[in-house]
């Protein structure tokens, strides 16, 4: 029977912890803490850091789930290593916990990567002031990697996406330059910071005892952030593959209706309680948020939509017209509005934009509406009666 431990209500595991390791002895581990829960960090070069990523199938933990071993053997030498902790995404927070509460842990692996590719730099770029502020105390507990600096980074959706965070900390502005930008291409390494911790963890245990948690093709744990309708939000580490059911009674999730996973790019789905928690299956930027019946699913939906619309990078068409567009469709549905309009506005948006945006926001756009029919129809014949509680977070 899986173990739920006993730790702050803000950051808690099932399972053994492995990411969050000693966070239920220290509000924030600094560096002998850090090496007293996790132990030293052995060496490692180019080609035995590679052979273990392959081995564990590491992918990125930012949402999109691009295999880590590639960009580490795609990056020339000499290259800029970049952690980003930006997470602008509103319902996530297991980036910003692990950078104010472990940030050696982080600082770990993004110096491992960086002495693989014989990174000239290593850049933290963090937006959550308190983040910050304990990445520079954790810098600075440790001489030998003075080379590491902490940059902020923009805010808005798009800005924490990761060519445009590149392009932020060059000076440009914080927008995406195009779909065919390859980082690697330009002499840069970027990864969100729980890949570079997945990092630090690997190189500690070896690939043997990294898989002997979650399943062959994806083993290990992952950390998500779980919010909304449960008793105990916060950020939960679990083995990859972890049936929602467990995740959610854990949380306290009483009388789930609808659950968000992988964030406002990610899916609306169904909480039935065998779907597992991976990469694979839509886990994205790891988040899980609740919806029950206290508050007005397709309200919610409007709201979120509405807001990802006004964070459009405002540099092509489906961004500056289609997503106004459909968040104005969305809104209209849930004055009782034929739901078809917002769905073909959604499909024209999709694939066609300079970025990402407009197809993350045309999936969560059309699984909604596909989970919500009943909604649709009780505001078809006057409403549902409900409020809308803000159970799916948006900033201001």
């Amino acid at each position: 029977m899986t173990a739920l431990l006993n730790v702050p209500s803000d950051a808690w595991t099932i399972g053994a912890p492995r990411l969050l390791a000693g966070l239920d002895r220290y509000a924030t581990l600094d560096h002998a803490a850090h090496t007293l829960s996790h132990g030293p960090l052995p060496s490692t070069d180019r080609p035995r850091l590679v052979a273990l990523l392959d081995a564990i199938a590491l992918t990125g933990r930012g949402g999109a789930g691009f295999p880590f071993a590639a960009k580490v053997r795609a990056t020339p030498d000499g290259a800029t290593v970049i952690v980003n902790g930006s997470e602008s995404e509103p319902a996530s927070r297991k980036d910003r916990t692990l950078l104010a509460r472990a940030p050696h842990l982080v600082l770990d692996g993004a110096v491992a990567v960086a002495g693989a590719v014989r990174a000239r730099r290593v850049t933290v770029a963090v937006h959550d002031a308190a983040a910050a502020a304990a990445v520079q105390r954790a810098i600075a507990e440790r001489a030998e990697i003075g080379y590491v600096r902490v940059e902020p980074s923009p805010g808005g959706f798009v800005g924490g996406e990761a060519r445009a965070l590149h392009r932020a900390l060059r000076g440009g502005p914080a927008r995406p330059p195009g779909r065919r930008q390859h980082l690697t291409r330009q002499g840069t390494l970027l990864s969100n910071a729980e890949t570079f911790a997945q990092v630090a963890v690997a190189l500690r245990l070896g690939a043997h005892r990294f898989r002997e948690t979650g399943p062959l093709a994806e083993p290990g744990t992952a950390l998500l952030t779980v919010s909304g309708a449960v008793a105990r939000p916060g950020v939960v580490e679990v083995p990859i593959s972890t049936p929602l059911g467990i995740v959610l009674d854990a949380a306290g999730a009483s009388d789930p209706r609808a659950v968000v996973l992988g964030g406002y790019h990610g899916a609306w789905r169904l909480p039935r309680p065998d779907v597992p928690l991976a990469p694979s299956t839509g886990l994205g930027a790891g988040v899980v948020a609740v919806l029950d019946d206290r508050t007005c699913a397709l309200g919610e939906l409007a709201r979120v939509t509405a807001w990802l619309a006004a964070q459009s990078a405002g540099q092509c068409g489906p961004c500056r017209f289609g997503l106004p567009a459909l968040a104005r469709d969305v809104a209209s549905v849930l004055q009782g509005g034929d739901p078809a309009l917002a769905l073909h506005h959604a499909r024209i948006v999709d694939g066609r934009g300079a970025c990402h945006h407009p197809d993350g926001v045309a999936r969560f756009v059309m699984s909604g509406l596909a989970r919500l029919g009943d909604d649709i129809e009780r505001h078809r014949s006057g409403g549902c009666g409900r409020p809308v509680l803000g159970q799916l977070a948006v900033p201001g």
